[in-house]
């Protein structure tokens, strides 16, 4: 149970506004307490909320630093005909963009328009984006950036399982496991709050990188970027051969085990030395680990999933987690980290390219005629899938790709692979609108900018990553001229000739209709309610609407996974390589990744002091080794450059690095984006670009500035 709401209102006695929220950042959620009548007096106090236990990251202490930010977006931005951006009234601005949408579609159709959204939008602002592409649009080009994030392991859980939940269980039961695989998630920069959780189990941490959670490990498996999928099929192997396998629970609760044991069969320890660089008896020493703990977790991140093969590469470990019996058992499992703070309920109602309200596919009939019947349309108008993010950004401006793009919650200028082509996609269109609370790189592309509220000004909902529904609870109001995403997408859509009563503006009424809209759907939120919320209630979907109220499910698969059958789903996967080796011409394997002070495209953290003092610049880590046969030196500047571009970035020398492996953070603009080099070859289940491995040179660059 978490605690009932502080109030947000000053008392008689002229007390300072005080409110009980969560944290804007990643999907840990943590639970904090604000205070402040005003967006620079607002400080915050982390809450006893169970995922974090009254403790906060660097950024969630900071975090009402972005309130006051000094470029603050308060007024609607039109470009002018010289090419500048000028303030502009609300009606100017609608009415711009309102024009423009109608005209691109009387030229190009409804698919000549498409909407581009975020993982840290809330459940309401998702689900009515999804509604508005849709109906008010009529447009099959809708995704949203969680594609870059999520998707491979949603893709590899909803074959195995049946259904895609980052956590089926809550993050407080990791405090009794006494081994965790974490394959390519690095908690301590990413979660910090997550790791007492961890503080019992012997850590086995699967990443290229020494990083901090890597140091606090007990076993480090360092593999070369792109190997991870032989790694998985190495150690599952091993089980196999050292009968280390619950065969009890492969025969009554699998399938498919004996195809994906052959494919593993063919990776032995030795061979996958050879490729990985992890020696055979390290591969020994997890399994025995996992196998002989009495509680034992595999968890997941991005440094697995973001690979053009990320899909298979989550598959093997979830393979692997099978073949010991951890998955569906109280105090084991499997589960992945998801990264952005509204990841998981982001994805579950309608802002992906294949998926309607409630994890339903856009595809399936009777999802259709469900979901229309909510929104009062005839399920025939209701378009298509369309296509993937990566997708949907390289067709803009093209020949039969969209011509106008509105964007909300995201920054693809720095957060897209090959971001300097992408930039040149978005310069083409005939209408680029973003609404945002800052003037991101890419609302600086924008024909036109609208202003909307952040996260203490506004009410809401957010689903994180153990699947637990969770209330946005506003502190201040928002500064005069702004609007929320749900008045934004209302003013348009009457523009464009919708009643107004199918786009409410107020957050629980959107949300009694998403309820409506999810109903007996995979992700079914019928029974979750803002009265129950409110309440102080813990409800973890899917929560039917029950007679005598459904108390939700915090823990999945206990008795049965989610296919007909009640059966998990073995994949027979095998290794096949990142889309570009090293060679010559570029011989070193680039990887990306997050740091401890910053977060997504950096758009907020680098406006907060503290954060951008903590890491104010791109840097690149490197061994010595390779430092010296690149002719850099530590704290020089160097040029990190692949087939598709290069960054500009300040040299760090690292003695734990891999010879043959650097390491960007993605956080930074112009020219310090690491996404101008990484590569764009797609996961072709998941649409999951591959940003964690290409091949890169290394050249000394004096004199140059980040």
């Amino acid at each position: 149970m978490s605690e009932p709401p502080l109030s947000t209102e000053e008392s008689a006695t002229g007390s300072v506004p005080e409110s009980e929220t969560h944290c804007p950042y990643c999907a840990l959620q943590c639970g904090t307490r604000l205070r402040g009548a005003r967006a620079a007096e607002v400080t915050v106090r982390p809450a006893d909320f169970p995922v974090n236990r009254g403790r906060l990251c660097q950024k969630g202490w900071t975090a009402p630093q972005v309130l006051s930010a000094a470029d603050r977006l308060t007024r609607p931005l039109v470009r002018r005909p010289d090419g500048r951006l000028a303030e502009a009234s609300w009606d100017v601005a609608l009415d711009r963009v309102a024009e423009g949408l109608r005209g691109i579609r009387d030229r190009h159709g409804p698919d000549g328009v498409a909407v581009f959204g975020g993982g840290g939008l809330t459940n309401e602002k998702a689900y009515l984006l999804g509604k508005f592409a849709r109906v008010a649009l009529g447009t099959s080009q809708i995704d949203y950036n969680g594609r870059f994030c999520m998707s491979s392991a949603a893709a590899a859980g909803n074959a195995a399982f049946g259904l895609d939940r980052g956590l089926p269980f809550p993050v407080t039961d990791l405090r009794e496991a006494r081994t965790v695989l974490l394959a390519g998630a690095n908690v301590a920069e990413t979660m910090p709050p997550l790791m007492q959780h961890l503080d019992q189990a012997e850590l086995i941490v699967m990443d290229p990188r020494r990083t901090a959670t890597a140091q606090r490990a007990a076993l480090h498996l360092q593999p070369a970027p792109g190997t991870d999928l032989a790694l998985a099929l190495g150690l599952l192997h091993i089980a196999a051969v050292e009968g280390l396998l619950d065969r009890e629970y492969v025969h009554e609760r699998t399938h498919g085990f004996d195809d994906a044991l052959r494919r593993a069969m063919a990776w032995w320890p030795e061979r996958v030395e050879t490729l990985t660089g992890v020696p055979a008896s390290d591969q020994r020493r997890a399994v025995r680990m996992l196998a002989g703990a009495q509680n034992a977790y595999v968890l997941t991140g991005r440094g697995v999933e973001q690979h053009s093969t990320g899909t298979d590469t989550v598959a093997g470990f979830i393979n692997l987690a099978l073949a010991l019996g951890l998955p569906g058992r109280t105090g084991s499992g499997y589960g992945c980290l998801t990264g952005q703070g509204n990841g998981q309920g982001g994805r579950e109602h309608g802002q992906k390219a294949d998926q309607l309200p409630g994890y339903r596919s856009i595809a399936d009939p009777s999802a259709r005629a469900h979901v229309a019947g909510v929104w009062g349309v005839a399920p025939d108008r209701l378009p298509g899938p369309g296509r993937s993010a990566y997708e949907l950004l390289d067709a803009l401006g093209g020949e039969d790709g969209p011509r106008g793009l509105l964007v909300f919650g995201s920054n693809p200028v720095v957060s897209a692979p090959r971001s300097a082509h992408l930039a040149d996609r978005l310069a083409s269109l005939d209408l680029l609108v973003v609404a945002d609370f800052v003037p991101s790189e890419t609302a600086r592309m924008a024909d036109v900018v609208l202003p909307v509220t952040q996260w203490a000004e506004e009410e809401g909902t957010l689903t994180n990553l153990e699947g637990r529904v969770l209330r946005r609870r506003s502190l201040l109001s928002p500064p005069p001229g702004v609007r929320s995403d749900l008045q934004v997408l209302r003013d348009l859509a009457v523009r464009l000739g919708e009643p107004a009563c199918r786009y409410p503006t107020d957050p629980r009424e959107v949300f009694d209709e998403l309820r409506a809209a999810s109903r007996g759907g995979r992700a079914d939120y019928s029974g979750i309610s803002y009265q129950r919320l409110d309440a102080g209630e813990s409800l973890h979907w899917p929560c039917p609407d029950a007679p005598g109220g459904h108390r939700g499910t915090p823990r999945l698969f206990l008795d049965r996974f989610a296919h007909p059958d009640g059966r998990a789903r073995f994949t027979a996967v095998d290794h096949q390589g990142p889309a570009e080796e090293i060679g010559p011409a570029y011989p070193l394997y680039a990887t990306t990744g997050r740091v401890l002070a910053h977060y997504q495209s950096g758009a907020q953290t680098r406006r907060v002091a503290e954060l951008a003092g903590a890491v104010p610049e791109p840097f690149v880590e490197v061994h010595p080794d390779t430092a010296v046969r690149s002719g850099v030196a530590d704290g020089s500047l160097a040029r990190i450059s692949s087939a598709r571009g290069s960054m500009t970035a300040r040299v760090r020398v690292d003695p734990t690095m891999r010879l043959d492996t650097v390491f960007a953070p993605f956080h930074f603009p112009g020219d310090g984006r690491a996404n101008l080099f990484t590569h764009p070859a797609l996961d072709p289940r998941s649409g999951m670009p591959e940003f964690k491995v290409c091949a890169v040179r290394l050249d000394p660059l004096p004199g140059a500035t980040p």
